[in-house]
């Protein structure tokens, strides 16, 4: 089984694919007569992809890995609320984005800085984060994290919900039923399967 490290690097390496994509879309999604509408609508889906994907990573990082960091690490309030915040952010565009039409001005300019944003989002818990927490977590006890990440994501939400505290309390309360009424609402709008 693999350690919460293993977990976390495969989400953000799929992560960072989805953004470098995006971005190499970026040049042409502004202009209607060099991408089209099937252009726009393959960047749709993307962004779409990207939203589900993130929601869930974040849902299941609020709900078990950033309250390991809090008990484990020496400083880690600090950092998960520095990470937190960031999330946050993240999850207020993703939001926004849902509402907005690919190759829109307001969407690219959202996107552009959500990539940025997720790219040095992701540095911050590789290079800050996860250090901190080896020193401090056990094999164990990663493998058992890691574990709980895998078996989370697969009910976790699969839209943003920026206003929802990151709380694990509340995360552990809500977070089932959010989950089952985004699952509900995507199957009915058929979102996330393009």
């Amino acid at each position: 089984m693999a350690d919460v490290f293993t977990v976390l690097a495969n989400d953000h390496a799929e992560v960072k694919r989805m953004l470098t994509e995006l971005e190499a879309g970026s040049a042409d999604a502004s202009e209607a007569s060099v991408q089209g509408e099937e252009g726009r609508r393959r960047r749709a889906a993307m962004v779409e992809r990207l939203i589900i994907e993130e929601s869930k990573h974040e849902a299941v990082e609020e709900e078990y890995f950033w309250p390991a960091v809090r008990e484990l690490v020496e400083d880690g309030d600090r950092l998960a609320d520095h990470a937190v915040e960031q999330e946050r952010s993240a999850k207020e565009a993703l939001d926004e984005l849902m509402r907005l039409e690919a190759g829109d001005r307001r969407f690219e300019e959202l996107l552009a800085n959500l990539i940025t944003d997720g790219r040095a989002h992701i540095a911050y818990e590789e290079t800050m984060v996860w250090p901190a927490l080896r020193r401090v977590i056990g094999d164990e006890r990663a493998e058992r994290l890691g574990e709980r990440l895998e078996r989370a994501k697969r009910l976790a939400p699969t839209r943003p919900h920026p206003h929802t505290p990151p709380k694990p309390g509340v995360l552990k309360t809500a977070g089932p039923a959010v989950a089952a009424a985004d699952r509900l609402r995507d199957k009915i709008t058929g979102r996330g399967r393009t």
